[in-house]
């Protein structure tokens, strides 16, 4: 039994790297393949009778590595200088603003047809709203330098809102002077703390001389992100800013304060931090889909019922983001098309408390909605025209919001 599960396993990783291959060509999310992949390994499970143990428990935690580690790998590809500031800004509004319209807007409908508390279709609202860093940005990748960078800043921005909008909406009773209070002083807490940390591991990373030294900075990243979690920090502010900090050694190396950590000396080992980063980050978001495509039910996946919501939601989706670039004046392909739902939503949806969950959104619902949302991606990409629009004038058009 050992050997079938290591060549399974293994059979099944170096598929998903073959799709990671050929995506460039394909234009096929490699999500839906590793989504599909899961389920036919389940079919088989079925129809060979194997006996596996239950892994609804291991999700979350694959999940939540992998969620760390693709916001880390997507913020040390990330240039932070002045000429970037316009970018960041414009990316932030746009991942800002439709998780609020989407959010409420499904809130209402929610409560209005469950007949359920708003506070309750809020917090069940919310997973669905959040553009998936884990599937946008592996999908940016070959697209040209604009695209790339602006997916990269809007999905990340997009997955720590939506963490951020969620654990507010669901850890809080009332919405008064007292929990806002509590939310910035949080937001000053983790500012606080990520500098000491980010500081702290910097300083390792370019001091450590031992042949092992990146997996224990980055069991060091899990640990600060853990227990900011338990304390209901938004982690993922320190893990994007630890990214741009080490990513942009060249914009930071001539400020004096920060010679004590031998800045040309810890750009090499970014360098190779970097490499391990995108390998692990492979291999976590490999098993994620592929467990959670494993774990899909057939009856789950052709669900009538929620199959009108899904679409609907997809196409509100899509819907609300054709408005707001056609008001940033941004070129509507490929970035209209780039919004998929993924591991972000499945996390939130899985850390919804038992006494806040609705009918209205089940797996069912999830799991459609992700799958339309990356079709919806995969067409769009496909039918992306090539020619480049001038770096300086795209630029200038996402600052317009």
């Amino acid at each position: 039994m050992t050997s079938i599960i290591i060549i399974s396993l293994s059979t099944l990783l170096l598929l998903s790297y073959i799709f990671d291959l050929t995506t460039a060509k394909t234009k096929i999310p490699s999500v839906i393949l590793l989504l599909t992949l899961g389920w036919i390994a389940k079919q088989t499970t079925l129809f060979f009778e194997i006996k596996l143990p239950d892994f609804n428990s291991i999700l979350p935690v694959l999940g939540t590595i992998g969620l760390i580690l693709i916001v880390l790998e997507g913020s040390l590809e990330l240039e932070f200088n002045p000429s970037k500031l316009k970018m960041i800004k414009g990316t932030f509004l746009n991942a800002l603003i439709p998780i609020f319209i989407i959010a409420f807007l499904l809130a209402w409908l929610f409560s209005y047809f469950g007949n359920v508390s708003f506070r309750d279709s809020l917090t069940n609202a919310i997973p669905l709203c959040v553009i998936s860093s884990a599937i946008a940005i592996p999908s940016a990748r070959n697209l040209a330098k604009f695209n790339r960078e602006f997916i990269i800043y809007e999905s990340s921005f997009s997955d720590i809102l939506g963490v951020i909008f969620f654990n507010f909406i669901a850890l809080n009773r009332n919405y008064d002077f007292t929990s806002f209070s509590r939310f910035g002083l949080d937001l000053l807490l983790i500012a606080f703390f990520s500098f000491v940390a980010i500081l702290g591991l910097a300083y390792l990373l370019s001091k450590i001389d031992h042949h092992i030294k990146f997996f224990p900075i980055i069991l060091l990243i899990f640990l600060f992100y853990a227990v900011s979690k338990i304390y209901h920090l938004p982690g993922l502010i320190f893990i994007l800013l630890f990214g741009l900090f080490l990513g942009n050694l060249d914009e930071l190396k001539f400020f004096r304060r920060i010679t004590f950590l031998d800045p040309t000396k810890l750009q090499q080992e970014v360098l190779k931090f970097k490499e391990l980063t995108m390998e692990a980050t492979f291999l976590i978001r490999s098993l994620f889909f592929l467990l959670f495509g494993y774990l899909i039910e057939t009856e789950e996946l052709l669900n009538t019922s929620t199959l009108v919501w899904a679409a609907g939601i997809t196409a509100g989706i899509f819907l609300i983001r054709y408005i707001q670039i056609k008001i940033s004046k941004l070129p509507l392909s490929p970035l209209l098309f780039v919004a998929p739902r993924g591991l972000i939503t499945i996390l939130l949806f899985l850390s919804i408390d038992k006494a806040q969950e609705i009918s209205l959104v089940n797996k069912s619902l999830v799991i459609q909605v992700i799958i339309l949302t990356a079709l919806v991606m995969m067409i769009g990409l496909i039918l992306n025209k090539k020619e480049e629009i001038p770096q300086d004038r795209l630029e200038n058009k996402a600052t317009s919001t």
